[in-house]
């Protein structure tokens, strides 16, 4: 976006699979909310750009996410972290440079994304988040095998039963949403890959 141009331009590469809509073709809705995203970040994060290719699904996947971070008993810092460790176990390649930029930046620690995504168990971390990255890793991995044992260590490390919900539905939530990057393709914006750092 240029300083003579105030209209948020959608990448072309923003997913290499299905093609990314122009902006003035979208609803106003959408238009609103990628313009006030463009402004707060100083760029369009390619994720509004793929997700736009259908509106009826754009609103529900920001609608949650919002709900997700905003009603939290989790700390940002804290999101982040599940949504790394999460997404390196994906293979996630937005996920795992966009939102390693806000760990970086949540975290104030330039080195913790890159420890998340190498391995979660070699994070230096406390032995609460700790736990909260097993349970969140083993749900990914083997949902199945999650059991009240899981939860009570949680109980145990000081999260609180909404800090628990929340722990899991973080997890599901970016589960779907490395699945949907990965088929897609999104490509991250090249500005995530130097924030925080």
């Amino acid at each position: 976006m240029s300083d003579t141009d105030s209209t948020p331009t959608l990448a072309d590469d923003a997913m290499m699979r299905l093609p990314v809509p122009s902006f003035e073709d979208l609803p106003e809705d959408l238009q609103d909310r990628i313009a006030t995203e463009t402004e707060r970040s100083g760029f369009t994060p390619n994720v509004f750009a793929a997700l736009a290719y259908k509106p009826a699904h754009f609103r529900p996947f920001f609608d949650f996410h919002d709900a997700i971070v905003d009603e939290s008993a989790l700390e940002r810092e804290e999101i982040e972290m599940i949504v790394v460790a999460v997404s390196g176990v994906n293979d996630c390649y937005y996920c795992s440079v966009a939102h390693g930029a806000l760990v970086r930046i949540y975290a104030d620690d330039p080195h913790l994304a890159d420890q998340l995504l190498a391995s979660h168990r070699i994070a230096d971390v406390g032995a609460a988040h700790r736990a909260m990255l097993d349970l969140a890793v083993k749900l990914t991995e083997e949902p199945a095998a999650v059991e009240e044992g899981d939860l009570e260590r949680l109980r145990e490390a000081g999260f609180s039963e909404e800090a628990i919900w929340d722990i899991a539905v973080v997890t599901a939530y970016y589960n779907m949403s490395n699945r949907l990057a990965s088929f897609a393709d999104m490509r991250p914006n090249e500005e995530f890959h130097t924030l925080g750092r």
